[in-house]
């Protein structure tokens, strides 16, 4: 079993696309985590304040791990899922594993900037390797909040950007050579036992092979706003309600996401 540090301070494929050159874009590190296994940040401010699910933040906390969570850091290391069942602080994972940074592998690092035109905050987890000290495999990925207050006080936008997905499961997860096991999860949770509406999973979340470049269910080519390798999800008056496939598409996607109804999002989108 591993020992966890203390702190150091289920959405798929719309449609299959070529894989793009990469979607992490540049600007957002500066400040990091040091090399580490299962660290956290502190309290690190986002800039604006974010209504998720009700309550507003103004910072959050960095995981290692592949995710930030609110009002306490996390280090978390095997993905139980982010549906239903989830136990932990709320959570925002563009790639919830087992990350592993020790020695020279890769990063985990944040900065403010901009982005689509906004005010953001963006962690980006580059070239990382995975539990324990393994670097044969590497995976780039991103998330990036922004600022949309001027829809409303604490609305906010969610990107996930991948450039590259190579592993998927550390070794203390039931992995092999970075494959199998319980594999990474993707998606977010409010952190109150499983309401209805107050989460979702990425379809393919821990299912080994899914999540991979070379897999079944591939990161860098999916989409929900036609960019292969982004995804986008827009916060308003606390709930995810934008960014997300028509109803057609929806059905084939996810199972147990207790969202509003399509008719509603749409009307809820276009106000936006």
């Amino acid at each position: 079993m591993k020992t966890m540090l203390l702190s150091v301070a289920a959405l798929a494929l719309t449609v299959a696309m070529p894989a793009s050159a990469g979607t992490v874009v540049s600007g957002f590190t500066g400040t990091g985590l040091p090399a580490c296994d299962d660290c956290f940040s502190g309290a690190v401010s986002t800039g604006f304040n974010m209504n998720f699910f009700g309550t507003t933040y103004s910072n959050l906390h960095v995981s290692n791990n592949g995710y930030v969570t609110f009002g306490a850091g996390q280090g978390t290391f095997t993905p139980t899922g982010l549906g239903a069942a989830y136990v932990g602080r709320p959570i925002i994972a563009p790639f919830f594993g087992d990350v592993d940074t020790r020695a020279g592998l890769g990063s985990t690092q944040w900065a403010t900037g901009t982005f689509a035109g906004r005010n953001a905050f963006g962690t980006t987890w580059d070239n990382t390797g995975y539990f324990s000290q393994q670097g044969n495999k590497r995976n780039t990925f991103q998330l990036i909040l922004t600022d949309r207050s001027d829809t409303g006080t604490g609305n906010f936008d969610i990107y996930f950007n991948y450039d590259q997905i190579q592993w998927e499961t550390g070794g203390a997860s039931g992995g092999s050579n970075g494959l199998g096991g319980v594999s990474a999860a993707v998606g977010f949770n409010a952190g109150v036992g499983g309401a209805p509406g107050t989460f979702f999973e990425f379809a393919g979340s821990r299912v080994p092979g899914s999540f991979l470049d070379s897999g079944s269910n591939p990161l860098i080519r999916g989409s929900n706003i036609n960019t292969p390798g982004r995804y986008l999800f827009s916060v308003r008056n606390g709930q995810v309600i934008g960014g997300v496939p028509e109803p057609s598409s929806w059905a084939m996607l996810i199972a147990g996401f207790g969202m509003v109804g399509a008719a509603a999002r749409r009307r809820r989108l276009q106000a936006a």
